[in-house]
């Protein structure tokens, strides 16, 4: 049977106090009554900071052991340094982003039974960073052989024309799961399939699916002074993320979906809408 494991895309928005969390909610409380409400979540903070082993071992002190904490790599493996243009020179396989993606894995690796898959987000790349898909997964397989064995994966591309059957095949061949994500300026993961011979089950490279809700920030933004309500009617997109997900569930042993603030102005009401169009 399907492990279903949603949750949201961090839980340390100050605006959930009240709405999510008890009023007067310290930050310090924030994930262990997190954890009491959902079976899994997606660290944000691990792609902006390289965490210590020892942050992480208080965020296992803090888990059910039943619980499955996500989290990115670091900006400087994926996307190359803190420049607001992706640097390609020092993306994956440059001695600095291979060193902090060891470090990276080794921290996480302080979870223990609680450790879920880790998140290789990758910006939208223009023909400056790669010409094509193929100078980018030819780096992007020399960076998966290079990292030590052990956790699950998965990989998400901004660019929709690299979403393909040759991503596919590098994915599959080292158990890598493709991210599925909902962003504003992609399709809708459901048109993927299209590209792949139409079988939605060729979106599969791994025992778990990894679904993203993130949304359009700008359009959010615009709508929301603080992230404590939802704003956006994405009733249509999540039924056809129920759907899709309802379809892939089978083929895989977990299936981890993420709902993002951005996506409809208050993250756990959307993830609450999926999980009701799923009958979770």
């Amino acid at each position: 049977m399907t492990d279903w494991r949603l949750g949201t895309s961090s839980w340390s928005e100050p605006a959930w106090v009240g709405p999510f969390y008890p009023p007067g909610t310290p930050a310090g409380l924030f994930l262990p009554l997190y954890a009491a409400r959902y079976r899994a979540v997606e660290a944000d903070v691990t792609y902006y900071r390289l965490p210590s082993e020892r942050l992480v071992r208080g965020w296992r002190e803090k888990l059910p052991e039943d619980f499955r904490l996500c989290a990115k790599f670091p900006r400087s493996v994926v996307h190359g340094g803190s420049g607001a243009s992706p640097d390609p020179g020092r993306i994956l396989d440059h001695p600095e982003a291979l060193a902090d993606a060891q470090r990276f894995i080794a921290a996480m690796a302080e979870l223990g039974g609680r450790a879920g898959p880790l998140l290789l987000q990758f910006p939208y790349f223009n023909q400056r960073a790669f010409a094509g898909p193929g100078p980018f997964l030819e780096r992007l397989e020399r960076l998966l052989e290079a990292l030590p064995p052990g956790p699950s994966l998965a990989v998400e591309v901004r660019n929709k024309a690299w979403i393909g059957p040759e991503l596919l095949a590098l994915l599959r061949r080292r158990g890598v799961a493709l991210a599925l994500v909902d962003l504003a300026y992609l399709p809708h993961p459901d048109e993927w399939p299209a590209r792949l011979g139409g079988d939605p089950e060729a979106l599969l490279s791994a025992r778990f699916v990894y679904a993203r809700l993130i949304g359009d920030r700008q359009r959010t933004e615009a709508a929301a002074e603080r992230f404590d309500r939802t704003v956006l009617d994405q009733g249509p997109r999540l039924e056809r993320w129920a759907a899709l997900l309802a379809r892939l569930a089978p083929g895989v042993d977990e299936v981890y979906a993420f709902a993002n603030n951005h996506y409809a102005g208050y993250a756990p009401d959307t993830i609450d809408a999926l999980a009701r169009g799923l009958k979770l």
